[in-house]
């Protein structure tokens, strides 16, 4: 699912001097024999209400620059927007949030769910962020055209064909994404919460991240130890998956939750499958390929294919909140051929009359763009990018050779629905540059403060199994609260992981490694 380009020397490393140390700043700041990025480690953010339609009045932004390259500070700079509540009790500081993706922004994130974070407003100023190459700060876009070229590349049987269709694609969303594209990996994103750490003023940064946010939370905690305070993972990702596999397991769960949709849709009878769920889950198969082979057009003149289609629900499937709108959104395509209801969804994001499905051509600088002009497909070309940037596999041509049958296969079997969508996404990485190893090989036996690790038996995009996998590598500091309960992550389903959550991070009461929430506890959400 995510991305990670360049290497960087760890900051905070042991030849820190006594005189940085008095400053609060890490080492990599001004250290010698690293670049100096005392500059960014200087900064402070400066708050303002949140303009924009819908925006909670009670909600400010702000930003922080931060390099676009941290080995080198000179070639340029990327802003990212913030956003927070303030604290409503005595503050301890900030929690940061990351509501997962990779590709999810932030800061409309808060705005849409700001009351089920309201009780860390008794300890902290609740903060998020749009991460770099997401939502506001340098949103990259693949444009025009590469959807249909990777698409056809995963339904294709001509492999030698599949890799120069997928390295256009590839090139295609490197001409529109713009200087961010090689830096946009979780590695340069972690050192981006370092950064924000010290604008907040905080000394340790404590943080509750979601499903890719816990894989960002836990590189944060290799590179930066010393600076981990109070850290919450929920939905916890892997570390040691193969995208392959990573893909293969994500194309399983969206046809477990599409399953769980299509039931509870055929109970009603405004429902646009109709009554019975086997016949609707056989009707959404056919949609899918019909409107693959016949697109109908948008409201901006693109086609909407059946790819955009598996693109839109995979936003909408994990919550079940989200399910009444969908049903809705399917019943204006298949009542009137209507696409703004899906194309909604596929950007998580209400459309402005003005805005744009797409960008034609890469950010102009570093600062942040405005939100009418976020293009529409930043979300599925963040998630490629960031899960490119992250994996270090690119197997030669032959080897693909031999993978793709297989692969498809198991994809097909693992979901008539997403099974095609998912393998494009894979099939994109050997089109871009080599990721990076970090995370695979670095990423184990962190020295921190105590993590809270919350995995849900149920979860079907990040399975229990990787809460387990994920807490031996990290090591003694992981801590696991079992959720026995249903849906992708606990925290906002369930009232056991709520409280346990709350009192970690308010007052430093952990559970016992290996306690559990039971499913009753889930039923009534917040």
């Amino acid at each position: 699912m995510l991305s990670v380009h360049q290497r960087f020397a760890v900051v905070g490393a042991a030849t820190a001097t006594l005189t940085l140390l008095a400053a609060g700043l890490p080492a990599a700041a001004t250290a010698a024999d690293g670049p100096d990025l005392s500059r960014f480690y200087h900064q402070k953010v400066t708050w303002a209400a949140c303009r924009g339609e819908g925006m909670p009045k009670d909600l400010q932004c702000g930003k922080i620059t931060v390099p676009l390259d941290y080995a080198r500070p000179d070639r340029g700079t990327l802003d990212l927007a913030l956003a927070r509540y303030r604290a409503t009790g005595r503050s301890r500081g900030s929690v940061l949030l990351n509501f997962g993706g990779p590709g999810g922004a932030g800061v409309p994130g808060l705005a849409a769910s700001g009351k089920d974070f309201m009780g860390l407003t008794n300890g902290y100023d609740v903060v998020t962020f749009d991460p770099r190459g997401v939502g506001r700060s340098s949103p990259v876009s693949c444009g025009d055209g590469a959807d249909e070229i990777f698409g056809a590349a995963a339904a294709g049987t001509d492999v030698q064909a599949a890799l120069k269709a997928v390295k256009k694609a590839a090139d295609i969303c490197a001409r529109h994404s713009g200087a961010v594209l090689p830096h946009i990996g979780t590695v340069d994103a972690a050192r981006d919460l370092d950064v924000m750490r010290q604008a907040l003023g905080d000394k340790k940064l404590n943080y509750l991240g979601f499903s890719y946010g816990t894989r960002l939370g836990a590189v944060y905690a290799a590179q930066f130890p010393k600076k981990t305070g109070r850290m919450v993972l929920d939905g916890v990702d892997t570390l040691t998956e193969p995208i392959t596999e990573q893909g293969r397991i994500g194309a399983e769960g969206q046809q477990t939750a599409l399953d769980g949709f299509i039931t509870w849709c055929a109970k009603n009878l405004a429902c646009p499958f109709g009554q019975d769920p086997r016949s609707a889950g056989e009707q959404m198969v056919q949609l899918v390929k019909s409107l693959d082979e016949d697109p109908v057009p948008s409201e901006f003149g693109q086609d909407f294919t059946g790819q955009d289609l598996v693109g839109a629900m995979s936003q909408a499937l994990y919550s079940k909140e989200m399910w009444p709108v969908l049903e809705q959104a399917l019943s204006l395509l298949l009542q009137d051929g209507d696409t703004h209801g899906l194309l909604q969804l596929y950007g998580g994001i209400s459309l402005p009359a003005t805005s744009t499905p797409v960008r034609q051509g890469p950010p102009r600088n570093g600062g942040l763009v405005d939100e009418e002009d976020v293009p529409l497909d930043n979300l599925p070309a963040a998630l490629m990018a960031i899960n490119c940037a992250d994996d270090p596999d690119r197997p030669g041509t032959a080897e693909v050779a031999r993978q793709v049958a297989a692969l498809r296969a198991a994809y097909q079997e693992a979901s008539p629905v997403f099974g095609q969508y998912r393998l494009a996404q894979v099939l994109m990485c050997y089109g871009r540059p080599k990721g990076t190893d970090y995370i695979r090989e670095k990423v184990r036996d962190v020295p921190a403060s105590k993590m809270l690790l919350v995995g849900t038996r149920g979860d079907p995009a990040t399975p229990y199994r990787w809460t387990l996998e994920t807490a031996r590598r990290l090591g003694s500091s992981a801590v696991v609260l079992d959720n026995k309960g249903e849906g992708h992550t606990g925290y906002t389903s369930s009232k056991c992981v709520h409280r346990k959550v709350d009192d970690y991070l308010l007052y430093g009461s952990l559970p016992a490694s290996g306690s559990s929430c039971g499913p009753e506890d889930d039923t009534d959400g917040y």
